[in-house]
Formats: C-alpha cells, structure tokens, sequence
C-alpha cells in the first residue's frame, strides 16, 4: 500500500475515533434506544463503516468485488445484471385439481409473468396417491393433486413448454413428478434442448428442516444424483437440482446458517456426482440455488453476495472446475413466508416489497413474491396480483433495476458481506470435518443449530428484543376475519378419486407391469433410476405406485428424536 493511501486511512481512523468521542457525549441528551443493536440473525452492527473498517478485514476490490459477471461474482453473475434482462418473476402457484391450477398459470402469465412455479399438495409432495387412506382431507389443499401423467397433461394444458420456464417444488419423490413432466414434454413434440426449467428436488434440506422424505437419506441422495445425471445427457437447458436455503430458514435458522448449510448441500451432491464418474464442468453449470428473502434488508444483501463469492472458490479452487459457468450461483429466491403475520395482514404488503427490494439488491435470478394472505391460507386471485405488482414496480418505477450491484463498495455492506462470509465457512470448515453433510446430517449437527436458533428467536420475540409490528408490538383488537381466503372444496378430492378409478380400469396392463418392473429392477441393481420411471408413468404408472415400489427396495425413514 502507498504511504498517502497508509497516511489516509490512519486520518480515518483518528476522525472516526474524534467522531466517536463527541458521540458518546451527545448520547447524554439522546441516549440508545435499545441496550444493543443486531442484524435479525444477531449478528452486531457497526454505528458508523469507513474504508478502515475494510482495509483492517484485508479486503480487496479486485479479489473480493471484481466486476458484475466476472470471477468471484460477488456483484451478480451477468455483466449487464438487470439492464439487459431482469430477473425472472415466478409467483408460486398449485391448489385444488390440474383444472383449477391450469386456469391460475394462465391468468399470471397473461399479467405479465414470465416463468411458472408448481406447489404440489401434500400427498404429492410424500409419495402418495389422492385416493391413498393417507391423503384423505388433504387433496388439493396446500397446493395442486398430481397422482398421474394425466394430471401433469391437465396441468400444462395448452401451455407450450418449449416456451415457458417452470420450476417444481417437489423433493422426496422429484425423480417422478420431473419424469411425468418430461413425458409430457414429449408429448408436446418439444425438442430436448428446449426444454427449460428448474425441479427442487433437494433432498438434503428436508432432513434438516421441512421433513419431507420417503427414503433413508443415501439411496434418497442417490436419486437425486440419478436426476443431475440424467438432465446432463439428455435435457442440457434444465436445472434438475435447486439446492434450498429457503426452508432452512423458514425453520429457524440464521442467515449464515441459511447460507452456509445450502452450500453444504450442494458440496454432498457435488461429491456424490464426482463419485460416479461425472466431471465437474459437465454438471456444475445446470446446478442452481433458492434463498430466503427475510426482513433484514443488508444483512439479505450481504448474503446473496457472499453466496456467489464462496461457491465460485469452491468450485475453482477445491473443484478445478475451468468453466466459468461452474463458478456462477444462480438463484431463485422467495421472500419470507414465515415473517407473515396473520395479525393485521396488510403488513405483509410492505414487508414483501422491503424484502423483494432486498433480494433484487443482492442480485438474485429470479423471484416469487408471497402474498400478503399465505399465512391464512393459499393466495386469492387478488392477492397473487399485488405481489406480482410489488416486482413489477420495482423493476419498472424505482429505477434500481438500471444499475449492476448498485451497493457494491458501501462500506457497511462490503464489511457485512466479508462477515457473513466467514462465519458461513466455519460451519463450513466443520461440516467438512465431520465427514460432509451427509454425515452431518445423520448425526443431526444443522438440525440441532437451526432448533436452538428458532428458540432463540422466539425468546427475543417474548422478551420485545426483537419486534415483529402487530404481533408484539404496536398490536390492534381486530376481527376474526379482515380478508377474503381461498377456500378448496371436498369435491376436488372427490373428483381426483374418481379420476384415478377410471385410470387404473383404463389402462394397458401389460405395458403398465413391465413399467413397474423396470423401475424395481433399476433400484435393486443401483442403476439410474430416471428411464425406467419416465417409461413407467408413460405407462399411467401412478405417483404412489413408482414410490411404493421404490420404498419396497430402499425401505423408509423415521428420524431419530435427539435432545
């Protein structure tokens, strides 16, 4: 470092210690409203950053920032960012039958929407048909029935899947909601290459936070491996991994927890891929990400950079990956549904678009606005539209989408990034030591940090440590009911049951035997498992009866209690 720059920051650092002083005398007459003063994750904030503040953390502008699009990324992974495409606007959509979310996915496109996301309802999610004894009440509920190919056709009825990205949040059985809609793709007579999309499909983070599995966590980990491996050879425009933070955070956990237990997650399946024979620069360019948008603005935007920071040295420097696209994060991200209250509702307005402002800032790929009423029930027509019109505002009137990374170089989130950085790769640096996160994740290291981190939080909620408006702080007396919810009637399950009754009796039986036999026959003998289950549900195969036969081999899971 020159003697001026030398002889500059030592100026800095005597003026901000001056600074310091007459502060602490003028806090006499306006004294601290709070004893301390955290980000929402409890990480402490600086009053005031200046350049010493960066110049003590070794940072460098051309190793830790770069340029938007180049190596490491932290300031986005497009050159021109949002200039020259914004961000995709992906409202999360599924209730009731095919029909109902059909006539929704065409409603938001015409609004303006520019890809599709598919919530699936809580039988589909665990492997089980609308007519199984497990699913009865819950069909349709918490998002679309989708039990066979018929259904998935229903669903993407008279929408060209050539032209229109989707994404599916599904994750235990992913390998066959993803093999009915490739199956319908073909049907459409669209080619391979223009098939687009992302399937979630993270198995990993429902053992740590959402809970959601079929299988025992190596074979569940396999299939999601069988999926990265297949969509490489045969579907190159489709993300069949999105590794998620979102639901790590919405159990409880911290930022950094959030940030550094998702790149963990895609570390296990990075070395599971490697494992079988598959090089890096092959894989990693299709592997993409999904981040939480909570309510603390810069510490949001200092992780989504940190992100891309820490997974391009990952991948260049443990990896040796050569293909810059190996290095780049892409992420979806969702604002934060459990910072939703069901108290005064409309709230929920302005923290979706401080959020949303938040995630746009820190860079991410696309984004799903939540709806003011998701927290009473799924979204009505009404409120989808405000959310959608949240992004469309900030993209259109606030001016934020004209230039890339316009917080790069603030001090204060330049040191915040740095920090959550570091704290991320510590859990990191531990994960590693216990053996990755497979391992981790059978002890229950992440499930054990997020619980604490959820109690913690709570206690900070009933202390008024933290305030949430409306829950614990300026509260109202209001009626049971301030809004309109949507409203799933019994007889969409009703329907679906029949529905799969004329299935079964309809279907070719030879074709559909040697469907399920070669699905059983893949898992005994550890092959890949997406041609023998996109051959068995083009057979009308059913959701449950695939899973069923793979549960038959694998066997299931219950999680051990730890306390």
């Amino acid at each position: 470092m020159a003697d001026t720059e030398k002889d500059t920051l030592e100026r800095i650092r005597k003026a901000q210690a001056e600074w310091s002083a007459r502060r602490e005398a003028g806090e006499k007459k306006f004294p601290n409203r709070a004893a301390s003063f955290t980000t929402w994750s409890d990480m402490e904030v600086p009053l005031l950053s200046t350049p010493a503040d960066l110049a003590d953390a070794g940072f460098d502008f051309e190793r830790d920032l770069g340029m938007p699009g180049e190596f490491p990324f932290t300031r986005g992974v497009q050159r021109t960012m949002y200039r020259g495409k914004l961000w995709t606007m992906r409202q999360f959509a599924g209730f009731g039958s095919a029909v109902d979310t059909n006539r929704r996915f065409k409603q938001l496109l015409e609004m303006g929407q520019m890809g599709l996301s598919t919530a699936f309802d809580m039988p589909t999610l665990m492997g089980y048909d609308a007519d199984s004894p497990r699913a009865k009440g819950e069909v349709g509920k918490c998002g679309v029935s989708v039990s066979s190919i018929e259904d998935m056709e229903t669903l993407f009825s008279g929408i060209p899947l050539g032209e229109v990205t989707t994404s599916m949040t599904i994750n235990g059985p992913a390998i066959v909601i993803l093999a009915m809609y490739f199956a319908v793709a073909e049907k459409q007579g669209v080619p391979r290459e223009k098939v687009r999309g992302t399937l979630q499909n993270d198995i990993l983070k429902e053992y740590i936070a959402q809970k959601e599995w079929l299988f025992p966590v190596r074979p569940a980990v396999g299939l999601v491996t069988d999926t990265i491996e297949y969509g490489t050879r045969h579907y190159p425009g489709w993300n069949t991994v999105s590794i998620s933070g979102y639901h790590i955070r919405e159990a409880g956990a911290t930022a950094v927890q959030e940030l550094a237990f998702t790149l963990a997650d895609g570390l296990a399946y990075v070395e599971d891929c490697l494992k079988r024979g598959m090089k890096i620069d092959d894989f990693a360019p299709r592997l993409s990400f999904f981040f939480d948008v909570h309510n603390d603005f810069f510490e949001e935007i200092a992780k989504f950079r940190a992100a891309r920071r820490i997974w391009a040295r990952l991948m260049k420097d443990r990896y040796g990956a050569k293909d810059p696209r190996s290095w780049m994060l892409r992420t979806h991200a969702q604002t934060a549904g459990v910072s939703l209250t069901a108290q005064q509702p409309y709230n929920n307005i302005a923290r979706v678009a401080v959020q949303a402002l938040a995630g746009i800032l820190g860079g991410t790929n696309s984004l799903h606005t939540n709806s003011m009423d998701e927290t009473l029930a799924l979204p009505t027509d009404e409120a989808v539209t405000i959310a959608l019109r949240t992004q469309q505002i900030i993209a259109e009137e606030s001016g934020v989408a004209n230039l890339a990374d316009p917080l790069g170089g603030s001090y204060y989130v330049e040191w915040l990034t740095n920090k959550v950085e570091s704290e991320a790769l510590e859990y990191i640096r531990k994960i590693d030591e216990m053996g990755g996160m497979v391992a981790a994740v059978e002890r229950g290291f992440p499930q054990a940090e997020i619980a604490n981190s959820a109690y913690h939080f709570q206690r900070q909620l009933e202390t008024k440590e933290k305030a949430m408006v409306g829950v614990n702080k300026f509260q109202m007396v209001e009626p049971k009911r301030v809004i309109p919810t949507l409203y799933i009637d019994r007889s969409v399950e009703q329907k679906q049951v029949q529905r799969l009754a004329e299935l079964r009796r309809s279907r070719p039986q030879q074709a559909w035997e040697e469907g399920i036999r070669l699905v059983k026959d893949a898992a005994q003998n550890g092959q890949n498992l997406c041609g023998p289950i996109q051959q068995a549900v083009a057979a009308h195969a059913t959701l449950q009866e695939v899973c069923d036969t793979l549960r038959g081999v694998f066997g299931i899971y219950r999680e051990a209690g730890s306390f």
